[in-house]
């Protein structure tokens, strides 16, 4: 390599003129090389970071890069590596908390690493649009695609698809042909119903997510193993939609329950409407009834009481996506370890029978995960 940067380099230099016609015309890759009198792989290399390049060689270059306004294009970075740096991402179901911040995280994680996004939102999961738009993906050249899936029909459309590229899923269930990450909603369920066992409490509601909902579906798997556990009843749980109004539907239902002393409800945004129709209805919260959510939304600690939730780090969750599309683009199928929930423990549950705050909880005997205390 060092030769041919010797001699394409004789006489020349980023100290050549650039000629009109260059200024009047967008670079490319060999323009900058040419100016910069090395090969267009060694300008490939330079853009890529790759090593083997010497320093003075590289200043050349990125003074060439700099005079000639140069934008590397992801056909000119894939003429070396054929590699084009450029990741597909595909966002199903509507633009809640968790899926939008998760999405957000991992475009940071990949400018990061230095890949672009093409990105995809998806408000309806229908098997053929979903499976048309990874083709369409895949035929901008794409390395892998990274599916954020809140419902089970994201995964099943794509499931045994031969799509000529990885796909990590960030999904609570499993499909065997999926690279997959997650946080464990399961284990968070139980944290959330544990801490309510611990202050005494007997008959414990839940407000789930959508049936169709792999998250939801989780959260239920884990109130109903925890309740099992301790011997406990476990009554049908009402079907929520995620929203504010569903939880307050539901609330209104609870508050004429009298046997009931703590709801656990899958989502915050849940919570907050089951809260208000139970302080409409004159049960006090946590007084009669302790509310524990789910996610630790932004707002949950501005709620009133401020709320009892399960934080899920949306934050940790993107970086593991693209520390997943890293593994598989370069042969490791060993992904990132499924994180587990904290529970947030703030003034919306209480010892049954007491109005005041619950006092901080120890670690949790099921996971290891510390809850924390927030005013």
């Amino acid at each position: 390599m060092a030769g041919n940067e010797r001699a394409a380099g004789a006489g020349q230099g980023a100290g050549r003129r650039v000629s009109d016609d260059e200024k009047a015309r967008a670079a490319t890759i060999f323009d900058v090389a040419r100016l910069a009198g090395v090969s267009h792989q060694t300008v490939s290399r330079v853009l890529n970071d790759l090593p083997n390049v010497r320093p003075a060689t590289r200043a050349r270059v990125e003074q060439a890069i700099k005079q000639l306004r140069y934008v590397p294009s992801p056909a000119a970075r894939a003429l070396v590596t054929r590699r084009t740096r450029t990741l597909g991402l595909i966002v199903t179901g509507a633009p809640d908390y968790g899926p939008s911040s998760t999405a957000l995280h991992f475009n940071e994680a990949a400018r990061d690493a230095r890949y672009s996004v093409i990105t995809a939102s998806m408000l309806e999961t229908d098997a053929a649009s979903l499976r048309s738009t990874a083709e369409l993906l895949v035929r901008q050249n794409v390395e892998a695609i990274v599916l954020i899936a809140a419902q089970r029909a994201a995964l099943d459309a794509l499931d045994g698809i031969e799509l000529g590229v990885p796909v990590v899923a960030v999904a609570s269930e499993d499909r065997g042909s999926m690279h997959r990450v997650w946080l464990d909603q399961y284990a968070g369920a139980r944290l959330a119903v544990g801490h309510l066992i611990e202050l005494g409490h007997r008959e414990i509601r839940h407000v789930s997510g959508p049936t169709n909902a792999m998250d939801g579906a989780e959260r239920v798997r884990g109130w109903a193993a925890e309740l099992g556990e301790h011997g406990l009843p476990a009554r049908e749980p009402l079907v929520g939609d995620w929203s504010p109004g569903s939880g307050y539907v539901h609330g209104r239902t609870l508050a004429e329950d009298r046997e009931m002393t703590a709801v656990f409800v899958s989502n915050d945004q849940m919570a907050l409407g089951v809260i208000h129709a139970l302080a409409e209805a004159g049960r006090s919260v946590p007084g009669d009834v302790s509310v524990v959510g789910f996610d630790d939304i932004p707002e949950a600690e501005f709620f009133a009481p401020p709320l009892t939730t399960v934080r899920q780090d949306f934050v940790e969750l993107g970086r593991d996506a693209m520390a997943g599309v890293l593994a598989v683009l370069g042969d490791d199928d060993r992904m990132p370890a499924p994180r587990v929930p904290d529970l947030i423990v703030r003034a919306s549950t209480a010892p049954l029978g007491d109005a005041a705050p619950s006092a901080p909880s120890s670690a949790s005997s099921k996971s290891g995960s510390r809850a924390a205390v927030s005013s």
